[in-house]
């Protein structure tokens, strides 16, 4: 059974992202991307743009006590739900232009997991985790495929658009891998490298995966950016509602499967 709307407005994006989103959408894709960059116990890692720092916490879980991981976002309301969640990981405000690293402080894998997209500055912000990376360190960076390729989030945008207008969604705006690797080398990367990887998502209940992506498109829309708040809770509220048969024809037993796709490049310093 999915979860009340007034429930959900209680809590904040990022708790609601935590709670909802980071187990099944996001730590599949983690357990991929270390396996890629072969984290070994003697690493330090840096998860680039961590969010609530699911990065962070399955290395740190991979690396014990000891390990020395650092998480870095812009924001801080991220960060607040990441300390409550991990209070033992070093976590950092600040802006991916611009890394809040130690003098001489470098580490053996990086990692950037869906945060690259969403940066104002991409190649600053490449050229910093080439400053961040040791000397023949591992770097893993994903960014998903385009919408056109996920049938899922396709759908559920065109929803969104009868009542929005078209929209740029973020979230696939760095969906070709070859431009991705072109970053990569320009900032001085090398052994450059990347795969498209399918994976199978599955959500016991995909009521607050629906008004998660209803929430963020609804966001990201230029009409929606000029509604009141009252306005778009009540936008919210109309597309969730005419998205309902969407969730209906993914459906896997009492929840939800779709497949999702993204790039993952790896590159060494």
């Amino acid at each position: 059974m999915g979860l009340p709307s007034y429930v959900m407005n209680q809590a904040t994006f990022p708790e609601m992202y935590e709670r909802w989103l980071v187990g099944p959408l996001f730590r599949p894709w983690v357990e991929t991307t270390l396996e890629m960059v072969e984290l070994s116990p003697d690493d330090r890692l840096l998860d680039n743009a961590c969010g609530t720092g699911i990065v962070a916490r399955v290395a740190r879980e991979r690396l014990g006590a000891a390990g020395y991981v650092v998480g870095v976002d812009i924001r801080p309301d991220m960060l607040a739900v990441a300390r409550l969640v991990a209070p033992r990981i070093d976590w950092r405000e600040g802006d991916a232009s611009a890394l809040p690293l130690q003098d001489g402080e470098e580490f053996e894998v990086v990692v950037c997991q869906q945060g690259l997209q969403f940066f104002p500055d991409r190649s600053a912000a490449a050229r910093e985790m080439r400053r961040a990376l040791a000397k023949g360190g591992r770097l893993a960076v994903a960014t998903w495929r385009p919408d056109d390729e996920i049938p899922f989030f396709r759908e559920l945008r065109y929803v969104a658009e009868r009542h929005l207008g078209a929209i740029a969604d973020r979230r696939h705006s760095f969906g070709d891998a070859a431009p991705l690797e072109a970053l990569l080398r320009d900032a001085g990367f090398h052994d450059v490298r990347s795969r498209t990887i399918s994976r199978t998502i599955r959500f016991d209940d995909g009521a607050p995966l629906l008004r998660l992506n209803t929430m963020a498109l609804v966001g990201m829309s230029a009409a929606g950016n000029e509604m009141s708040d009252r306005e778009r809770k009540r936008v919210v509220e109309k597309i969730v509602g005419e998205s309902t048969p969407v969730l209906r024809s993914y459906a896997d037993g009492s929840g939800l499967a779709f497949e999702l796709r993204s790039n993952v490049a790896t590159a060494r310093g």
